[in-house]
């Protein structure tokens, strides 16, 4: 099992001259539940947010549409990516959208996984802005295999869409060469933080963060949350949410002690 970040937080703080901090969402900031309309925030992941955003670039990326990161995160000072990257957000004009072209082939596949996915107890299916995803957190393990096959049978009809896995969901989205690996580099070169000694540090718990684990491995941190040991490209690991909350304020509480904030140039939304 790679060391636990809670083990290494003034190390890590101290890395460089500067930090910059990229989160997922589910799974990272918040509990996987059943539902994913049911994930929030809690107020004090909330407030632990603010007080890092205060100091340092924090960007969220998640699977989720921007709106509805954005909603459920509500702090000012970060930069927000929702749909994997493909659509970013942040305040001075901050703003990058990839895809808009494969909105009808997403609109046509969205009708047909519908169709598939009625027959199958329990699948549900998330249209986003940008991808359409099949969940089979609830489905009875027999008929999960089901809900691949519907998938696939999609994806093969619509080439210029791509299949995704995730934690119990698949998804299908643009076939771009675009992952949070790609917009975590995109957002560094954007914010001016690729020059001097700003460490990046990418936290989060889904194959989809692995993008970002292996795209900082020689330039910056990248934190794993899980509870069991696996394959990885992250330097460390927290178990949960609970525990990236630990770490983020014992992160924050260092930055206050060295006296590390923002500079007037860093973008905020």
């Amino acid at each position: 099992m790679i060391p636990s970040a809670l083990e290494h937080v003034q190390e890590i703080a101290r890395s460089g001259d500067r930090l910059a901090i990229f989160l997922d969402y589910d799974g990272t900031l918040t509990p996987i539940v059943s539902h994913p309309e049911d994930a929030w925030l809690s107020e004090s992941m909330r407030q632990t947010l603010q007080s890092l955003a205060a100091r340092v670039p924090v960007a969220i990326l998640s699977g989720r549409d921007l709106d509805d990161v954005r909603g459920r995160v509500h702090v000012d000072g970060i930069v927000y990516a929702g749909s994997h990257g493909f659509d970013i957000a942040g305040a001075g004009g901050l703003r990058r959208e990839l895809g808009a072209a494969y909105l009808p082939v997403l609109d046509t596949a969205e009708k047909e996984l519908r169709e598939a996915l009625d027959e199958i107890p329990d699948a549900q299916l998330e249209r986003k802005h940008f991808s359409v995803a099949a969940h089979y957190r609830n489905v009875n393990e027999n008929d999960a295999f089901r809900v691949a096959l519907a998938v696939d049978a999609v994806a093969a009809r619509h080439r210029e869409l791509r299949k995704m896995d995730g934690k119990k969901v698949y998804e299908l989205l643009p076939d771009i060469d675009w992952n949070k690996g790609k917009a975590v580099l995109w957002l560094l070169e954007t914010l001016d933080l690729a020059r001097g000694k700003v460490l990046p540090i990418y936290i989060g718990d889904d194959r989809t963060d692995e993008d970002a684990f292996w795209t900082l491995k020689s330039r910056g941190i990248g934190i794993l949350v899980s509870e069991q040991s696996q394959p990885t490209a992250a330097r460390y690991s927290l178990k949960n949410p609970d525990e990236v909350g630990l770490f983020l304020r014992s992160l924050s509480a260092d930055l206050v002690q060295t006296g590390q904030s923002r500079t007037s140039s860093d973008h905020a939304d």
